[in-house]
């Protein structure tokens, strides 16, 4: 496992600092703060928000209220459902988004891709549609996280099914990490973070000991954000 972590690491490193979008290079937001920002996040109950006690406090919201001090016209389209696996994002949610001419998106999938048993396999051409597209067909900053380690929370940990869930994390991230190199992507590490703090700060998780409260989803923006504002224009 540790050198799966040191390979993932290094994966992750190679996809952030890479945003090239092809020909066209690397991909920027406009320059002009007058600009109509289009912001358009896709994925699951993290990006819905189970967890916190508004939309304004997932992460989400907190890049929406960061976005409009920079661009104080932009807007944010959330298509984010809870339960949604890369399927259903790559089903409902994508045609909408590149209909939107998107400035910015953001994709947060595959926790219930793994507890719904899909295998790795699908979950890599499910995502390589996903990124593909958004690649081919918008001139949008992409922004994608890794997965928390599921397996830190307490709906896990400690328990029989850990171990599995710990492999498939890491597993499922390496495809995240190498699907966002090839289509210039920009990577966010909340597997990291999550190993990290969640099990010394359990205010970061809600009531429900799986999703983020509004101190975990601040958190989850903070990450987002330090990747969004390398691509704002100056």
């Amino acid at each position: 496992m540790v050198s799966a972590l040191v390979a993932l690491g290094a994966l992750v490193l190679a996809a952030g600092c890479s945003a090239s979008g092809g020909a066209g290079g690397v991909r920027m937001l406009p320059a002009e703060r007058s600009a109509e920002i289009v912001y358009v996040a896709l994925g699951d109950s993290t990006v819905q928000g189970i967890g916190a006690t508004s939309a304004a406090k997932n992460y989400v919201g907190r890049l929406d209220a960061r976005l409009r001090e920079r661009y104080p016209r932009s807007r944010t389209v959330n298509l984010g459902v809870a339960g949604a696996t890369s399927y259903d994002v790559l089903e409902e949610q994508l045609a909408r988004a590149v209909a939107l001419r998107p400035h910015l998106v953001t994709l947060s999938i595959g926790p219930n891709d793994i507890t719904a048993k899909v295998p790795v396999k699908t979950y890599a051409e499910n995502l390589e549609a996903i990124l593909g597209r958004l690649a081919a067909d918008t001139d949008a900053v992409v922004v994608v996280n890794l997965l928390p380690d599921l397996a830190v929370t307490p709906r896990f940990r400690n328990r029989d099914k850990a171990p599995v869930v710990a492999r498939l994390s890491a597993e499922f991230n390496d495809v995240v990490a190498r699907a966002a190199k090839r289509h210039g992507a920009l990577v966010v590490d909340v597997y990291g973070a999550s190993r990290r703090e969640v099990p010394g700060h359990p205010e970061l998780l809600a009531a429900d000991g799986y999703h983020p409260s509004d101190l975990g989803y601040a958190r989850w923006a903070e990450l987002m954000w330090e990747a969004v504002r390398t691509r704002l224009g100056s």
